[in-house]
């Protein structure tokens, strides 16, 4: 059993770009679907629809290629923050990933944000992952 939902979800991710996979399924928690909303509202993937099977959720996220060779248009995904060690940002430390390219996601206590909502909101927070 995995204890950090987060971890698993991204590795998911990265494992269905590299295998090239047009969907893939995550299980659900309000955390991840938060993630998946913004990966969505910053065009990193298609869409995510969520299902039910056997009585649990799962959102089924469509994956985003480039090119007739099916390049992974997410070229890194990475968690910064772990349950072993959590990496906090003040809000004028929050960390611009490939100078505004990539986006981070930052974790206050208003819900999950992006880097640059963070920084027009003026607010730090934990930093949970990077990607570009």
């Amino acid at each position: 059993m995995n204890n950090d939902a987060i971890s698993a979800a991204l590795t998911a991710i990265r494992n269905g770009n590299t295998r090239r996979r047009a969907t893939i399924r995550i299980p659900a928690t309000k955390v991840i679907g938060r993630i998946v909303q913004i990966l969505a509202e910053e065009g990193f993937i298609k869409d995510a629809v969520k299902r039910k099977d056997n009585g649990k959720e799962f959102p089924d996220v469509s994956l985003r290629y480039l090119g007739k060779k099916k390049d992974p248009y997410i070229a890194v995904i990475k968690r910064i923050s772990k349950p072993g060690l959590r990496v906090y940002s003040d809000r004028r430390q929050i960390p611009k990933i490939l100078g505004g390219m990539g986006i981070a996601t930052s974790s206050p206590s208003h819900g999950l944000v992006t880097d640059r909502e963070a920084r027009h909101r003026k607010i730090g927070g934990e930093i949970l992952r990077h990607i570009w």
